[in-house]
């Protein structure tokens, strides 16, 4: 039985109730994992409100605002963690940002300012982030992020960031390289398309989401709650030998060459 009792986890990319964050965030909670949220800080406080009540039925110990282009936010937020938990043994990766701007038309117009910010937050982050966490995990520990076949295949709309998740497929091989001295294990899902705020910023996610459907070995998409099951599996002491690997939650999808 997945049990995660007893285990310390962060989650970070919360935005709202379709984020796949939050699909994984139930899931570990209920596996029994104590759980730290991090939340995108706004002027207005909107994402703190939304999010708070939202994260209310898992009662996180944890709630704090981290943007992760801000080194001092991340240090203040496992500065906290050190402080009130002592140790991490989870870390759920599931931040993704690119300008909408350079999620169509040519690739080969994408802006320079565009391409570093897509690959600071949605590739640097998990980098940034493993860097704090792998000092906190005293007893080894599991770091889970979120990619998606357009970081191995050309997808319609993709773009920039299709080119970030490529970067961040191969930033968990090294980082699982690294790590694994200390018990770390370091994977990526590559879930299916799935509404949520970020998709909603790709061109034709309602077509993808159909083609896929029709498609996929499965005949539908996959929900956050697979995802998140998945997640919990690879959080626990089930996936123990498995690290450095992509695993895809796509209803079958990538399989299909027609």
């Amino acid at each position: 039985m997945l049990d995660l009792t007893g285990k310390n986890a962060l989650v970070t990319g919360i935005a709202n109730n379709r984020s796949i964050a939050w699909g994984i965030a139930q899931q570990l909670h209920r596996a029994g994992a104590n759980l730290g949220v991090t939340y995108l800080p706004d002027a207005k406080g909107r994402f703190e409100k939304k999010v708070g009540e939202l994260v209310t039925p898992i009662a996180p110990t944890i709630f704090l605002p981290c943007d992760v282009q801000d080194d001092e936010q991340i240090d203040t937020t496992f500065a906290t963690i050190a402080e009130k938990w002592d140790k991490l043994d989870i870390l759920i990766h599931c931040l993704a940002f690119a300008n909408k701007e350079d999620l169509s038309g040519d690739f080969s117009a994408t802006s320079r300012e565009g391409f570093a910010k897509a690959l600071d937050i949605s590739t640097y982050s998990l980098i940034g982030l493993s860097k704090r966490a792998k000092s906190l995990m005293k007893d080894g520990g599991s770091i889970v992020t979120l990619s998606y076949l357009g970081g191995v295949k050309v997808i319609p709309n993709y773009n920039v960031m299709g080119v970030a998740k490529s970067a961040l497929e191969m930033s968990v091989r090294y980082l699982a390289s690294e790590l694994g001295v200390q018990n770390i294990r370091v994977n990526a899902i590559s879930a299916g398309p799935i509404r949520t705020l970020a998709s909603s910023a790709v061109g034709g996610i309602s077509e993808m989401i159909r083609h896929v459907e029709e498609i996929a070995p499965l005949k539908r998409t996959v929900t956050q709650l697979e995802v998140g099951n998945t997640a919990a599996f690879l959080c626990s002491d089930l996936s123990s030998g498995i690290t450095g690997q992509v695993i895809y939650v796509d209803a079958g999808y990538e399989i299909m060459g027609m």
